[in-house]
């Protein structure tokens, strides 16, 4: 069964996870935009990359991204509060950036699953 539901879903479970979560804090930096004394909030991931358990990468430019394992092959990230004053237009475009990459790993996630269903279908 681990062969068939593989690193790469659990993996795109938790970046669909990640997303949602993003959506929730930029929702909350909008809403609060009037409040007084609130500074923006922002999801951040370790080295701006989601690591996955079995993943191998091989660093050959100084220029890549290190890869950090939380141990578990889930996604790492954490929310940290910036010293900025909440800028609509600034939580607007994060809004839709994070929608679209929201959008793109569900579509992925799908074909994914379609794959899997086609595979049964074929062994019928």
């Amino acid at each position: 069964m681990e062969k068939l539901f593989n690193q790469t879903i659990n993996t795109l479970a938790g970046m669909v996870d990640v997303r949602a979560r993003k959506h929730r804090v930029i929702l909350s930096n909008v809403a609060n935009i009037d409040t007084p004394g609130f500074t923006a909030a922002e999801v951040r991931f370790d080295n701006e990359l989601l690591a996955a358990k079995d993943v191998r990468m091989a660093r050959t430019d100084a220029k890549h991204m290190t890869v950090k394992k939380d141990g578990q092959g889930s996604v790492s990230y954490d929310i940290r509060e910036s010293p900025d004053q909440v800028k609509l237009d600034t939580e607007m475009a994060n809004l839709s950036e994070n929608q679209l990459l929201y959008n793109a790993t569900v579509e992925i996630l799908a074909r994914k699953f379609r794959g899997i269903q086609a595979a049964l279908r074929e062994t019928k």
